[in-house]
């Protein structure tokens, strides 16, 4: 198995061309391995009650609102978008591997562009309007890390504390697929001086033949990894017991109950106060919120 596909180039240089195929299919086979093998673990050997029973709760959350808002209405449009360009820049980056041919390379840079703007959106919205910190991983989140995975392979031992707003595998998640979504969107925009476009002539010679290579190879890798990285990802958004965070993802709240089992309130504060309603539609930063839902302090996300 080849990991790199190599080239002479007119000066008799031996460069870089890219990534195997095999590596899109080894990605494909990884994915579809740690599927199968969470689910038959969670099934056959996960400690009684694992993810399934809610822990008792550290409060009643009498004063608690029915419904709290996880995830803004801004924030739901930035994760479709950007899901929608991910899925169709892997399509369109892949499926003409396998021997499918359409006019793929204009709506691969199309979605490039899409994921681009999706990324930048929510960065700026993340500085300006939530809390940056949210997803730092800090001792607590390693502490929790390390139970977690001990009680993964041993099958006992005391369950991790709550977390806040977002436990250490979800910050995990994030920040590596940030980074390798940031990977694909600057080598996909250099190798877009490689194709004409409404932004510019192409114009090839820009780089080096051996730092093309470089620039082949990071978008590569990074395509792979996210072919892996998002089988994961819909994989544990429509498993039973998750299923209550993505319809947070749709609907933008979580139920009383979900909050108490899965978050620390002290760590996720609530303003528990209630809220006067407003007399306007729009009007109030109740404005658009199911009855009963409420924000958190931190800065909802």
């Amino acid at each position: 198995m080849e990991f790199l596909r190599r080239a002479v180039n007119p000066w008799g240089q031996e460069v870089f061309i890219g990534i195997a195929w095999d590596l899109m299919w080894a990605a494909a086979i990884l994915g579809g391995l740690f599927v199968i093998g969470h689910a038959v673990y969670v099934w056959k050997f996960a400690p009684e009650g694992r993810d399934r029973t809610p822990e008792r709760a550290v409060t009643d959350g009498s004063d608690l609102p029915d419904r709290i808002v996880r995830h803004s209405r801004s924030a739901r449009a930035f994760h479709w978008l950007m899901s929608l360009t991910m899925l169709l820049l892997l399509i369109t980056a892949f499926v003409p591997v396998i021997g499918i041919r359409f006019p793929w390379v204009t709506l691969h840079w199309a979605a490039g562009i899409g994921l681009l703007v999706t990324v930048v959106y929510h960065i700026v919205h993340a500085w300006g309007w939530q809390d940056m910190r949210a997803m730092w991983i800090g001792n607590d989140d390693i502490d929790a890390g390390r139970l977690n995975v001990r009680r993964f392979f041993k099958r006992s031992g005391p369950p991790a504390p709550k977390a806040g707003k977002y436990p250490v595998d979800h910050k995990l998640y994030h920040n590596t697929i940030a980074v390798v979504s940031v990977a694909a969107i600057v080598t996909g925009l250099l190798m877009m001086f490689r194709v004409d476009t409404p932004f510019w002539t192409r114009n090839p010679y820009i780089l080096s033949d051996a730092t093309w290579g470089i620039v082949y190879v990071v978008h590569g890798v990074s395509g792979v990894a996210l072919i892996a990285m998002v089988m994961a990802h819909i994989y544990f958004a429509v498993r039973p017991e998750k299923w209550w965070i993505t319809r947070s993802m749709i609907a933008g709240w979580i139920r009383r109950d979900e909050f108490l089992a899965h978050h620390d309130p002290n760590k996720w504060v609530i303003d528990r106060a209630p809220k006067p309603p407003s007399s306007k539609a729009g009007v109030g930063s109740g404005a658009g919120i199911p009855e009963g839902v409420t924000r958190d302090r931190a800065r909802d996300s």
